[in-house]
């Protein structure tokens, strides 16, 4: 399966985004998924996994502000960044943890926030 992150933008302190992860190939369900992000001069973070079950883990810097969820009919996962701070700003992405595991990302969508 490949993925692709989209949804990107640039926001306001305090406004919100969501974007979506598609998912090309069959048996996405089956994937657990993660979100991950990268700020410039720093190492790409885990931001939020959710299981083939829906089961969900969130980065401590993200909880009760962020939601992940996703549609297996549509083979697309979701981010829903609320209350969004300077700092959330980065290059986001989506993968599976086999792709993460052998170093295969796609492009990642970019998230501005403004103070």
């Amino acid at each position: 399966v490949q993925l692709q992150a989209s949804g990107g933008g640039l926001v306001q302190a305090g406004g919100s985004l969501r974007l979506s992860c598609a998912a090309s190939g069959t048996s996405f369900s089956i994937f657990r998924i993660g979100w991950y992000r990268q700020a410039p001069g720093k190492q790409r973070e885990l931001v939020a996994f959710i299981g083939s079950g829906g089961n969900i883990i969130y980065a401590d810097f993200v909880k009760g502000r962020f939601t992940i969820s996703r549609d297996n009919a549509k083979n697309t996962a979701f981010l829903q960044m609320n209350s969004l701070k300077p700092e959330d700003t980065a290059v986001y992405y989506c993968n599976t943890d086999y792709r993460r595991i052998n170093n295969l990302w796609g492009k990642g969508t970019q998230v501005t926030v403004s103070s």
